[in-house]
């Protein structure tokens, strides 16, 4: 007997959580629907007790939906936390004007050369970044042996939070 492809198929299975399909939802959205399940069970639980205390084991009957529902909200907020990093690490990425800035940082002063060494920046999309900023005030031009060096003014440098 000859095993072919067409033999085993694998059924991929998706998480449901009360009919909606988990993994396709996003990080807030699975912290919502959570506690769209979990507010009410938590909410009838202490009427049950408050109300009828002789009662209250029929609250363990129905907590059941809790376990699920709390899975799922803390699957959403690792989610969470993981979409919150990776925003920040896309933000400082896609920003080669702050890459300029914290490369002049770390240096001190740098050439258009250094800078594009440091940055993802091109030799002459740093020179022209760099004489655009110059321009403007925000950094100083020195000229050394035939070389043009930028830096940031001493007291904008100090400014600067969170950076290094």
């Amino acid at each position: 007997m000859v095993r072919g492809a067409g033999f085993h198929k694998r059924r991929h299975h998706h998480a449901e959580f009360f009919g909606i399909d988990a993994e396709g939802l996003g990080p807030r959205a699975k912290v919502g629907v959570a506690l769209a399940v979990l507010s009410p069970v938590a909410l009838s639980g202490v009427f049950l007790v408050l109300f009828v205390p002789g009662l209250w084991w029929i609250f363990t009957t129905y907590f059941w939906v809790a376990f699920p529902a709390l899975g799922l909200l803390g699957s959403g907020l690792a989610g969470m936390g993981g979409e919150r990093v990776e925003r920040v690490g896309q933000a400082a990425a896609g920003d080669p004007e702050r890459d300029l800035l914290v490369a002049l940082l770390s240096h001190g002063e740098m050439t258009a050369a250094g800078v594009a060494a440091e940055t993802s920046l091109s030799v002459d999309e740093a020179d022209r970044r760099l004489r655009g900023l110059a321009e403007a005030g925000h950094l100083e031009m020195r000229v050394r042996g035939g070389g043009l060096f930028y830096a940031l003014w001493e007291a904008e440098g100090r400014q600067i939070e969170g950076v290094r």
